[in-house]
């Protein structure tokens, strides 16, 4: 049980400046100790609402509404939910209709670059996220507080930075409140004190990232445009305008020919066979034929020992849910007692392979491991797919199977009650286009380039990150440890 510390008690004061919320959490959290910290500091601190600007003062979050989700991206927008910001791909976000989000209601919901992103209910309550530049033009959700800065008087990059580092990490979220949903709400985060360590300091950081939000674009750009090529070049740039919800259910078919292999509807599914048909039609290799003396198969089970956050001697474990994650915040097991199988081999693609079937949900989902995600440990509900034969590549297979095309055929290939699976004997039968040489070199350049991109903006962000920590140290005195 944590309780208060014998020297440091709540006060009155306290209870006032959190609108006199009856919360423990709060005041034991480290939030007004944090606090008091930043008051020691020889700088000027100045409130968080007279840094911003903008609609409701600059710090706001928008009302409850009626949401409409349409598939035609000329006639939606994309939208941010409190879950959906922390997503390092953003090409499968749901998408608003664009009437309501352009209306007068909710026009003040679109982002725009350099604003910090707050969600503020559920699980994910109190993580911070940046509004990099490819995401001009999105909508974020009811559950997003939006902190949007004065530029004449704070750089965007530095504000999100010290909002996101370890002290304005306790600052966020000891304004948490709620037991069964957790909330924040923006008036719990408008007098957090952000320090002022002077115009060159603050440049510096908001370069860093600013340069690291530029990254993480070119990425998407990347990982997007590699997947465009592979499929125009096989002569199956029709199936990446999918429109997949207006082709209608999949209702009164019949299916001939059946064995023993599965007679489950769903794995018939005519949409999902026309894709599969016509993939058949191009020059390929089936996916089993590919991953032959490579690897197609689930991960190993083990058991979890906890270990020490960010010591040599453990991993940090990554489920299905933080894969996706611009930065997974998994928990850490011990080397000792966890095989080195729970490793991904160099290029390794990855799908989750378990899971419900909702459109928002990550199963079916294809990340690639490489760079510094190599030294993650994955649970055992992905399937780890690895090329055997020479002529492909794991990036090139990643290319092919991060497509909404494959997310569809993979769904198709369910097995399973409420935690679905993906058929282990019909995921082998999936046709993948074989290329020329060039071409298929080409397209895992570009997917190897996008990640190389990822990992060289995780850099930027560490060090804005530690110019925050070198300056706190310089003005307060205060170890970082």
């Amino acid at each position: 049980m944590k309780i208060a510390e014998r020297g440091n008690p709540a006060m009155r004061s306290w209870l006032d400046r959190q609108g006199l919320k009856l919360v423990a959490k709060p005041y034991l959290s480290g939030a007004f100790a944090t606090q008091q910290l930043l008051e020691r500091l020889t700088v000027e601190k100045v409130p968080l609402r007279e840094l911003t600007a903008g609609y409701g003062g600059g710090i706001n979050s928008g009302p409850l509404f009626r949401r409409v989700y349409v598939t035609a991206p000329e006639h939606s927008v994309p939208f941010v939910g409190s879950k959906d910001m922390l997503v390092a791909d953003l090409s499968t976000l749901p998408r608003l209709k664009k009437a309501d989000a352009e209306s007068s209601s909710l026009h003040y919901l679109e982002l725009q670059p350099g604003v910090t992103m707050i969600s503020r209910s559920g699980f994910n309550a109190g993580r911070r996220a940046y509004v990099r530049p490819d995401m001009a033009g999105f909508w974020s959700s009811e559950d997003v507080i939006k902190v949007t800065p004065d530029q004449s008087k704070i750089k965007p990059g530095y504000l999100y930075t010290f909002l996101w580092s370890r002290f304005g990490e306790v600052l966020v979220r000891g304004g948490v409140y709620g037991s069964a949903v957790r909330h924040i709400s923006p008036e719990h985060i408008e007098e957090i004190r952000v320090p002022r360590f002077g115009k060159a300091v603050e440049k510096e950081i908001h370069e860093l990232m600013e340069e690291a939000a530029a990254l993480r674009a070119a990425f998407q750009s990347g990982v997007t445009e590699a997947t465009r090529d592979l499929f125009e070049t096989a002569g199956l740039g029709d199936l990446l305008d999918l429109r997949w919800h207006e082709q209608g259910r999949d209702l009164g078919f019949a299916q001939r020919g059946l064995n023993a292999t599965t007679l489950r509807a769903l794995n018939f599914q005519p949409r999902a066979r026309k894709i599969l048909r016509r993939l058949g039609e191009v020059e390929h290799a089936t996916l089993g034929e590919v991953c032959k003396g490579g690897q197609l198969s689930r991960g190993l089970r083990f058991p979890r020992v906890d270990g020490e956050p960010g010591d040599t001697y453990s991993y940090r474990l990554v489920g299905q849910r933080q894969a996706f994650w611009l930065r997974p915040e998994g928990r850490w097991i011990s080397k000792a007692h966890t095989s080195k199988e729970v490793l991904a081999e160099d290029e390794t693609v990855l799908i989750a392979s378990q899971g419900t079937l909702g459109d928002n949900e990550v199963y079916s989902r294809a990340l690639f491991v490489t760079g510094a995600w190599r030294s993650f440990a994955f649970s055992e509900h992905f399937l780890r797919v690895r090329p055997g034969l020479a002529e492909f590549n794991g990036a090139y297979l990643f290319a092919f199977l991060r497509s909404e095309p494959m997310f569809r055929v993979l769904r198709s290939m369910s097995a399973g009650g409420k935690q679905q699976d993906i058929h282990e004997e019909l995921r082998t039968t999936i046709p993948v286009p074989v290329l020329e040489k060039a071409d298929v070199d080409r397209i895992a350049k570009t997917v190897r380039e996008a990640y190389r991109r990822r990992d060289e903006a995780d850099r930027r962000e560490g060090q804005a990150l530690a110019k925050l920590e070198e300056a706190v140290v310089r003005h307060a005195g205060v170890s970082t440890g």
